[in-house]
């Protein structure tokens, strides 16, 4: 994003041509335009384009995403359109009286809002897939028809195919990440509060976090700052060495497929061969989290509060693998939804207090490669397995309230690229920017 700032600064492009080349591959039949996107701006997004263009020529540029074509997942809020999440049930909802803040800020900062983005219906799946709209292909090995990750499915295809420079996504439990994660690029969950939900379809208001996806972490601290409302400015990497890295051992690298194995371990010696401490312990509040969710789950528990009216009148118009997760909250106690309450405000604390030495952890995004839509339908037992592990590893930070990145590792060379796998770097509690700029420093620790 800082780069097409520069070239759009130096009159190398102008923001009509990029939106044209982001309708372009958009429009591409042989793409997944078809199914990454729901809906696109096309009008709007062209006029928006030539208004950036002319206020760039009178020294008028609101900030450094100016001019540039981004998407939005379709849970967002636009003034005058309806916001299906993914879904065909809201089809006859009221369009919606105003932008969601998060979009209003990124219109106010000048960035083109080029369409809405495909997704799990109603964001409650890792894997990207939705039936009623069709799944994009995730970008590695597309003739195999992975999965793109998700929920924001569409959010990482429109980037990985060149139909946008940045999009922005939720994340309740990695729905930002795992896509990231799963085509090679970088996606960013913040401290929940820092990012205004309000406009949001909400999956679990306890969990639910809004985040954004490119191609790099300092193109998403560029977005990350507008949607907070914060300076748009990418943090000063500081030197790797010296900087003390935790890696829990507790769960996250259970059963790791071997490709995310051996590209973890080659970050991991890159990071320390830059002079960073690497040191492996035990975290037994991830544990201590799957035991305090067993009898109420937030996800569980809130999602279904909130589809419970439309279950009872509408039920066969959700995707059946959609409902089976909804309905898992009907019987949970709100007495155990009680116990869970106060089960989180203990392993916060606790959490806190025991990676307070480190200056981040550092673990694999998805302890998996991409699946094949094939084989997430072969079954619900292997669908719910596998969207099981996709959760697994970044469903934890979100519980904690924790930001957490997610960043390339995978090899990449001229002939054929490793399937993608992501590295996580998480941070405590509201301490964003560090964790941003740190990533940006591994980044450079990787090439």
């Amino acid at each position: 994003l800082f780069e097409l700032q520069q070239q759009l600064r130096n009159k190398r492009i102008t923001s009509r041509a990029l939106t044209e080349q982001a309708l372009a591959a958009i429009d591409n039949p042989e793409g997944e335009g078809a199914r990454a996107f729901l809906k696109v701006y096309r009008d709007a997004a062209l006029a928006q384009a030539d208004a950036s263009d002319s206020l760039r020529k009178h020294g008028i540029v609101p900030s450094p995403l100016a001019g540039i074509p981004i998407s939005i997942k379709d849970l967002f809020d636009v003034a005058g359109d309806i916001t299906r999440a993914g879904s065909i049930i809201l089809n006859d909802a009221p369009p919606a009286a105003a932008d969601a803040p998060v979009v209003a800020r990124l219109r106010a900062a000048g960035a083109i809002i080029i369409g809405r983005t495909n997704m799990t219906e109603f964001a409650y799946g890792a894997h990207g897939m939705n039936s009623h709209y069709g799944t994009p292909a995730n970008p590695w090995d597309r003739a195999a028809k992975r999965i793109p990750g998700g929920s924001s499915s569409g959010a990482a295809v429109s980037i990985s195919d060149g139909m946008c420079w940045g999009a922005i996504g939720s994340d309740t439990g990695g729905s930002v990440r795992i896509p990231a994660a799963l085509c090679g690029l970088a996606g960013f969950k913040p401290t929940q509060q820092r990012v205004p939900l309000e406009g949001a379809f909400p999956l679990s208001p306890t969990r639910d976090s809004i985040g954004p996806l490119a191609n790099s972490t300092a193109c998403c601290a560029l977005l990350d700052a507008v949607m907070a409302g914060e300076a748009p400015q990418i943090p000063d990497p500081p030197p790797l060495k010296g900087l003390r890295f935790g890696v829990p051992i507790t769960l996250l690298l259970d059963g790791l497929a071997d490709e995310v194995s051996q590209a973890f371990s080659a970050a991991l010696a890159k990071i320390a061969g830059a002079g960073a401490t690497i040191a492996e312990f035990e975290f037994p509040e991830l544990n201590e989290e799957i035991t305090a969710s067993k009898k109420a789950n937030f996800s569980n528990v809130e999602a279904f509060a909130i589809h419970r009216e439309r279950l009872a009148r509408q039920s066969h118009l959700y995707d059946p693998r959609v409902m089976k997760r909804l309905m898992g909250g009907a019987d949970m106690l709100a007495a155990d939804y009680f116990d869970l309450v106060r089960a989180r405000q203990r392993l916060v604390r606790s959490a806190a207090a025991r990676t307070a030495r480190f200056d981040a952890l550092l673990a694999p995004t998805v302890p998996i490669i991409a699946p094949t839509m094939l084989e997430m339908d072969s079954g619900d037992e292997v669908f719910f397995r596998y969207n099981g592990l996709l959760l697994r590893n970044c469903g934890p930070f979100n519980f904690l309230n924790r930001p957490a990145l997610s960043l390339p590792c995978h090899k990449v060379t001229n002939t054929k690229n490793a399937a993608p796998v992501g590295l996580m770097v998480v941070g405590e509690s509201f301490r964003d920017q560090q964790i941003l700029a740190i990533g940006i420093a591994i980044e450079a620790a990787l090439l």
